[in-house]
């Protein structure tokens, strides 16, 4: 599902954006794993979204953008889940999740241009990453109710 998902949002071409900026959709995926299947499953799944999504669509350069946001982003949202949850929503810890994979992404993208001055449009993501990690993070903790409902 997060492949299919991390495939679908490829697709979508949001006009005008600044570059990087996506909907996150496969996260709802991924915060799914970390609430219901545990982080190691979860960083698996990360892991193999990122390669698959790569082979079937994309490129070295971009299997690098994704799996180094995508590394970054599950170990701070299953580091929170595992020690804050019980302080923070589901939907903080996917916005910050949001946050930390635009830092990421803009880590390779400094590194592959050799200038780090791509820094320049990290408030321009940061907006985008808090709106659509917020977006994510309730359609998972809908999710995660109505799955948890069918389970009992």
């Amino acid at each position: 599902m997060a492949t299919v998902l991390n495939i679908i949002e490829r697709a979508i071409v949001i006009p005008g954006a600044t570059p990087g900026i996506k909907l996150g959709l496969a996260n709802i995926m991924t915060l799914l794993s970390i609430m219901m299947l545990g982080s190691k499953d979860a960083i698996i799944i990360v892991a193999v979204r990122c390669f698959l999504g790569a082979l079937v669509g994309g490129n070295p350069v971009s299997f690098l953008f994704s799996i180094t946001g995508g590394m970054l982003s599950i170990l701070v949202m299953v580091l929170m889940w595992k020690y804050l949850n019980k302080h923070v929503s589901i939907v903080i810890i996917s916005m910050v999740g949001a946050v930390f994979h635009n830092i990421g992404q803009l880590f390779v993208a400094g590194l592959v241009v050799h200038n780090f001055s791509v820094y320049v449009i990290l408030p321009v993501l940061m907006i985008s990453a808090i709106i659509t990690g917020y977006f994510v993070g309730i359609v998972t903790k809908q999710l995660y109710k109505s799955l948890g409902n069918r389970m009992i």
